[in-house]
């Protein structure tokens, strides 16, 4: 029988696939003394960054400039490729969404060095948005969090870490490590990437794009996630697309699109209104669940609660109980009442 360090380490093996050999190299040109990559186009618009991380490895990152963006994407990629592969799209996405863009490779992908880990990826996303706090100046209410089949494992870990957060992108997405592995319908203490649970944290607005065709991971794991969100935008579910081909479909840049404009718009006091709107809704829910309750206190730490019919006791069926709502307590020796009921009926 497999103990839970394996079959942590089973799933682990099945969600990282770095592309082997990596399909680019990183070195210090002489001339300028900046970090070039080699196998991607030189760009004035392009810094190859290479990023300390608090696990003791140094992962690859490119930071795509835009100039009319107000908005940066920091984009967490799949499991079987690398930043070599990925510049061409990160370029298409940067003009096309006029956004600044953040892409990394993992611990263990492309140039960075380490092992691919769920620990490490997270090490590697925080290091990552460090760097976009500390040399770009970019706040979390400007940024927006994207993350590509496993990538949304680090980037759940770190939106339900960032309450002020402007957006979340989860592109072909997982419930948890073993829900694909195994299509299990509930969470192991050794799962990986329980995106199921953290899912619930994310305070701002999460857009779902999955594949209706999706082999690898099944679009009722996009599906969840939606229905999981605390604050859902309109999903796009594309009908025949699989995993790695839903940047293909029209409706996929458009629908993007269409997302970073609104959130564009969303301004710092339109968010904290919807705050105090939703805060406000959750005390009327609590008066009401109150006030169909009486709670009954005693001389001790107790306290029982009881619902009170809605005939207030008034009906023939309901009086002869009446007098059970009379308790007598002894004592409350390890906070545990003894009680009896006045009426003698055994309560």
């Amino acid at each position: 029988m497999l103990s839970g360090c394996s079959v942590s380490s089973l799933a682990a093996r099945f969600a990282f696939f770095p592309p082997d050999p990596a399909t680019y190299a990183v070195r210090k040109d002489e001339a300028s003394g900046r970090l070039v990559a080699s196998g991607v186009p030189r760009d004035n618009a392009l810094d190859v960054l290479l990023l300390d991380t608090t696990r003791g490895t140094k992962v690859v990152a490119f930071y795509l400039r835009n100039p009319c963006a107000r908005l940066t994407l920091l984009y967490s990629h799949g499991n079987a490729a690398d930043l070599g592969q990925l510049y061409d799209l990160f370029v298409q996405l940067k003009v096309n969404l006029k956004v600044n863009l953040m892409g990394y490779d993992y611990s263990g992908y492309g140039a960075s060095t380490g092992k691919p880990s769920e620990e490490n990826t997270y090490a590697d996303i925080e290091a990552v948005y460090q760097c976009l706090e500390t040399e770009y100046g970019i706040s979390q209410e400007e940024l927006i969090l994207y993350g590509q089949s496993v990538g949304s494992g680090p980037t759940l870990h770190l939106a339900s870490r960032l309450p002020r957060l402007r957006g979340v992108v989860l592109h072909s997405a997982i419930l948890s490590g073993l829900r694909v592995v195994c299509h299990v319908n509930f969470t192991f203490c050794f799962d990986i990437y329980k995106n199921v649970k953290k899912i619930k944290k994310v305070k701002c607005p999460v857009l779902v794009i999955h594949g209706t065709d999706d082999d690898v991971v099944n679009w009722s794991h996009g599906n969840e996630l939606w229905k999981l969100a605390r604050e859902p935008y309109d999903p796009l579910w594309i009908k025949g697309g699989g995993h790695c081909n839903l940047e293909l479909y029209p409706d996929f840049i458009r629908h993007l699109s269409k997302f970073i404009r609104e959130m564009e718009s969303v301004t710092t006091k339109t968010r904290l209104k919807k705050i105090r709107q939703s805060l406000e809704t959750a005390k009327t829910a609590y008066r009401v669940n109150t006030a169909t309750s009486t709670t009954f206190t005693t001389n001790c730490c107790c306290r029982i609660r009881v619902r009170k019919p809605s005939c207030n006791f008034g009906c023939s069926c309901c009086h002869a109980v009446r007098k059970c709502f009379t308790f007598r307590v002894f004592k409350c020796p390890a906070c545990c009442s003894c009680f009896k009921c006045c009426c003698g009926c055994g309560g």
